[in-house]
């Protein structure tokens, strides 16, 4: 899932959470009987109308990341997050929110309003760690920028809907303000390379063609004119013949901003760039990581405790690939083990889409069986099982998008299949517990469903969501599903790239480690270089993205464990699931604490 209301390119999640202002207090309800329920109610209006107000001058703030929620009532806004007077603003709403909150008597609200107010506490101090770093100085990269965000959207395929004359119109006041946003992005830049804060060289040469490749002549060759070419036959005449007048003119005037960009990046921007790569080199530049990691990972782990986290996963599953390697036939070094697999035959035996959905339609059917002993908590909503459209095929990769939250759409595992005889099997089932069930289904379907006010039911954190999603992998060995050798491999190796990811993140940007150490430590350690570079960039455009998904799982694991050993055999596997999921995406150290108090309850 990708990370939205972020103050800017590096601040990567949509609602950042960090150690809370109530650390280790019980947040449980006055006792029955001491707060009427008047009061209760008084204190419950005010805490959700400003978690309301909240959620809306972050949506405004960032209306693309709204979009990408599937909040349409600001599609029509691009928003002005890097622009210093609007962010200034925006940090003084935070610490007014802030204010605002600590003025509410927590002690008089229900348990969901205690959450609530705890996970707002959390985002809230996190949104304002940053206000010392100068996010809006980096605005581009290759992973993330305005321009291309954009350009994604206009084949109406994307997050923002082509569909009716009102979303015509919407997506054309974007591509109006688009301009706007450029030069101010060009502005940030040049005083960034001012004050010494830039993006990695590296990145930004990866990142060029991208910029370049919006650039046209003449409007129509433009990408940003696709929409023109879609128009639906229901519009009428008039306003087809208005829609191909308005996106011609909008294209023409933001044709001459994307080459300003382009030649910015390649001709100033680029040789100004640092040659260094890691964050820790820019001005502050440690602070900044360590607040980076504290909203992406929601703890307070140091870059150092989870470097050794990362080389001990990597082992311990480098361990479990020399032990694997003989089942399957292999007798190499553990290293060598995901290209030796790569390379068999037996590994790639389909020759038709439909022969891959069979064996998601089995493992589903399978599912349906297995879980029930496992949760009790389960989603209303159904999960359909798809191939993604062949229009999209190319740029994809297996993933699920979330029900509709009124019911009319089901969750969607889509399986991506562009060559069935390259689709490999190994990984499969782990892939299916991952996007589809137990994992992501369960989890966010699951949200749409509770009730939560809207700066939760849209928001949450990468190491919650992702965590769980890894956790939910983990169980394909209790249900048997790992039994297959295969099967547990692509599980395996899954897990290895999250663990590498650990140790190259935090090598780069707080030991160190320069671009080329990062990407030869991932060829030697995964054993193929497929992704080596591209993730190592990914990495240096969002130092600690990449942290949140096996800290995450790590954590939950970690909570079962502590569970079942306080508990012996008042533990229940599907209680524990329940704690989880039940209350809605939390930072993980809410989740401990709630984890905690539930031990503490089931002990008596």
């Amino acid at each position: 899932m990708k990370h939205r209301f972020a103050i800017g390119a590096l601040a990567t999640s949509l609602l950042l959470a960090f150690a809370p202002a109530h650390a280790g207090q019980p947040a449980n309800p006055a006792p029955a009987g001491k707060v009427s329920a008047t009061v209760s109610a008084q204190e419950s209006k005010k805490l959700l109308a400003l978690a309301d107000e909240y959620y809306d001058a972050n949506a405004r703030f960032q209306p693309v990341g709204a979009t990408e929620n599937g909040d349409a009532r600001f599609d029509d806004q691009l928003g002005k997050a890097i622009f210093p007077a609007e962010r200034a603003k925006q940090y003084a709403r935070y610490r007014d929110y802030t204010r605002r909150l600590a003025a509410i008597d927590r002690n008089k609200l229900t348990h969901r309003d205690l959450i609530n107010y705890d996970v707002l506490a959390f985002e809230l101090k996190t949104l304002l760690s940053y206000e010392p770093f100068p996010t809006h100085l980096l605005p581009i990269s290759q992973m993330d920028s305005m321009p291309v965000t954009l350009a994604n959207y206009a084949s109406g395929e994307a997050s923002q809907p082509l569909t009716t004359v009102k979303q015509y119109r919407a997506y054309l006041s974007r591509l109006q303000q688009l301009p706007g946003w450029i030069d101010q992005a060009i502005a940030n830049m040049r005083e960034g390379v001012r004050t010494g804060v830039t993006q990695p060289k590296a990145i930004m040469v990866s990142a060029l063609p991208q910029f370049q490749k919006l650039v046209s002549t003449v409007p129509e060759q433009s990408i940003f004119y696709t929409p023109v070419g879609k128009l639906p036959a229901s519009f009428s005449a008039a306003d087809k013949a208005a829609l191909t007048r308005d996106y011609r003119a909008a294209v023409a005037k933001l044709q001459p901003a994307l080459a300003r960009l382009a030649t910015y990046i390649e001709q100033d921007y680029i040789p100004a760039c640092r040659t260094s790569t890691g964050l820790g080199d820019v001005p502050n530049g440690r602070a900044w990581y360590a607040a980076s990691i504290a909203d992406t990972t929601t703890t307070d782990l140091t870059p150092e405790t989870i470097h050794a986290t990362g080389l001990k996963e990597v082992a311990r599953i480098q361990g479990e690939f020399a032990k694997l390697g003989p089942q399957l036939g292999y007798t190499g070094a553990p290293a060598g083990l995901p290209v030796w697999v790569s390379q068999q035959p037996r590994f790639f035996p389909f020759k038709t889409e439909d022969e891959v959905q069979a064996v998601y339609r089995q493992l589903n059917g399978v599912l349906d069986e297995k879980l029930p002993a496992m949760f009790t908590l389960l989603p209303k909503a159904k999960l359909d099982l798809r191939l993604e459209p062949e229009l999209s095929r190319d740029t994809a990769s297996d993933h699920y998008t979330s029900p509709a939250s009124d019911g009319s759409r089901p969750g969607v595992f889509w399986s991506v299949v562009t060559d069935p005889a390259k689709y490999g099997s190994t990984g499969m089932t782990t892939l299916f517990l991952h996007e589809g069930k137990p994992g992501h289904h369960f989890h966010i379907a699951l949200m749409q469903e509770l009730g939560l006010p809207n700066f939760r039911k849209f928001g949450g954190n990468t190491a919650f969501t992702e965590g769980w999603a890894l956790y939910a992998e983990t169980l394909g060995r209790e249900m048997k599903l790992f039994d297959d050798p295969a099967q547990y491999f692509g599980h395996l190796n899954d897990e290895l790239l999250r663990a590498t990811r650990l140790v190259v993140d935090t090598g780069m940007h707080a030991k160190g480690w320069t671009r080329e150490q990062s990407i030869q430590y991932m060829k030697d350690t995964l054993g193929y270089d497929a992704v080596a570079k591209s993730e190592t960039e990914r990495y240096m455009a969002w130092p600690g993205q990449a942290l949140a998904y096996k800290i995450g799982a790590l954590k939950i694991q970690e909570l079962r464990q502590r569970a079942q050993a306080a508990l012996g055999d008042k533990f229940s596997l599907p209680a524990f699931h329940e704690q989880v999921l039940g209350d809605g995406t939390l930072p993980l150290s809410l989740l401990e604490a709630k984890i905690d108090r539930w031990i503490a309850a089931r002990k008596g």
